[in-house]
């Protein structure tokens, strides 16, 4: 079984997270109050901007670990984590 890896800045993308359940819950308002579409629009834009960007500090944290042992040289596989990566990358940013 893989060991799991553990994430850095936890409490950083809990703050973020946290933004993004606010910003939500405004389109949710916005939706009730029958806002301008334009103006719901700008909002899930930011949201999907500010998951993006959750999104690629966590697979920072994973690449930077994951090419970390294979450059200690701890993993022998390190081709095998490399296409896993590359894999994991191209899954993210469909």
């Amino acid at each position: 079984m893989e060991e799991k890896e553990r994430l850095e800045n936890v409490e950083s993308i809990k703050k973020r997270l946290k933004r993004i359940e606010g910003q939500i819950r405004g389109i949710h308002r916005m939706l009730n109050e029958d806002a301008c579409c334009t103006d719901i629009l700008v909002q899930i834009s930011a949201v999907r901007a500010a998951v993006s960007k959750v999104g690629i500090m966590i697979f920072e944290n994973h690449a930077n670990k994951c090419l970390a042992e294979s450059l200690q040289g701890e993993d022998n596989n390190s081709e095998q984590k490399l296409a896993d990566l590359v894999s994991l990358m191209n899954n993210f940013i469909k």
